[in-house]
């Protein structure tokens, strides 16, 4: 967690302890906020999104002291980014990345790190502007939605995700942008009436409707003074509510000896040739802890056998399901990170295209 003024904090603190003999004190916006207190276990809450929501989104820092203000001290803004000032004081982590589709997070797999970095209980997600102005469809993106949700719950199945209908777009570059907002729009309730669960909800936040690109943003895009405003008063009550509620069983921080060693595995298939084809099995860290090994079985289709493999040690049972161990040194992976392995298979000649079952169980050391 930072805290992010146009001061330093330790300047701050030094012209404090110089003004209070003389009976003064600072006022805001250079008086420093209370943070949640260190020794508590505070709600972890991660704005997710593009330059709407980090750069600099300030509605981040007027959010921030509204929580504050009405007593929620106990929380903690995460996120691999820092904060980029906004002329008062607040917690700046966040992962709103400039320029940056939701489709492309999703398709490059980019998300899983980041929350293992930082490991939100909570997601604040304005996302998919620059797919829309990029000519997306709606499908794709609430597909990328789907996908990322997925990946939240696997790193924390207790996830909240607060999910907007984002703010209206009517650049002078993009025609279309205003009426593709719309149709996207329309979109998201139903999706996230079909992805809520009970244990992690998805609840959706109106950031559209009131608001004006004339006079609510700089550029018919990006949110000026007033569109601050109103999109931190738009997420308050939804945040709040949250927080209200509580956070079942705060997942602990990342290599706490709580945690689970969670992998998964992907099958790719290569060339193929009467008999036989070569495929690749690419083996994910999806946990908060660094694996120490790793175990996939391959149950290839069609009654085919794997004969041969590098970069993992193969031992096959009768039934043709084969167990992959690794090697030794593509054992370890840090939160996130990846390997691969490849193999030889051999098919009978009524096989159809090469086709397997995989999956992946990990080892830690706590």
């Amino acid at each position: 967690m930072r805290v992010i003024d146009h001061l330093p904090l330790r300047v701050l603190l030094a012209l404090t302890a110089l003004l209070l003999p003389l009976g003064l004190t600072l006022t805001p916006p250079f008086a420093p906020r209370a943070a949640a207190a260190p020794d508590a276990a505070p709600v972890r809450v991660m704005p997710l999104g593009d330059s709407i929501t980090g750069s600099p989104g300030c509605w981040r820092a007027l959010l921030w002291n509204r929580l504050l203000d009405a007593g929620h001290t106990d929380i903690d803004f995460v996120g691999t980014l820092p904060g980029q000032g906004c002329g008062v004081a607040y917690d700046g982590d966040n992962e709103g990345h400039g320029g940056e589709l939701v489709t492309n997070l999703a398709d490059q797999d980019l998300l899983p790190g980041r929350l293992a970095a930082t490991r939100p209980d909570i997601v604040v997600m304005h996302f998919g502007t620059n797919d829309v102005w990029s000519s997306v469809s709606p499908d794709r993106i609430l597909a990328a939605y789907t996908k990322l949700v997925s990946q939240m719950r696997a790193a924390n199945p207790d996830t909240r995700l607060l999910v907007a209908q984002i703010i209206p777009m009517n650049p002078a570059g993009c025609t279309g942008c205003a009426q593709r907002v719309v149709d996207f729009n329309a979109r998201i309730p139903g999706w996230a009436a079909e992805t809520s669960t009970t244990r992690s909800p998805v609840t959706v936040v109106d950031q559209w409707t009131g608001f004006d690109t004339a006079t609510d943003t700089y550029d018919g895009v990006h949110p000026g003074a007033a569109g601050n405003e109103k999109i931190a008063a738009r997420w308050y009550p939804a945040l709040a509510d949250v927080l209200d509620q509580g956070v079942p069983g705060d997942p602990g921080d990342p290599g706490d000896p709580g945690d689970d060693a969670t992998c998964t595995a992907s099958f790719r298939a290569g060339s193929a040739w009467p008999g036989g084809y070569q495929a690749e099995v690419t083996v994910r860290n999806t946990s908060t802890v660094a694996l120490t090994g790793w175990t996939v079985t391959v149950a290839p289709a069609d009654g085919a056998r794997l004969t041969q493999v590098w970069g993992g040690t193969l031992d096959s049972s009768a039934d043709g399901t084969a167990t992959v161990t690794d090697a030794g040194w593509n054992g370890a992976l840090t939160p996130g990170a990846s390997t691969s392995f490849g193999f030889i298979a051999s098919t009978p000649a009524t096989s159809g295209a090469p086709a397997a079952t995989v999956g992946c169980t990990a080892t830690a050391t706590f």
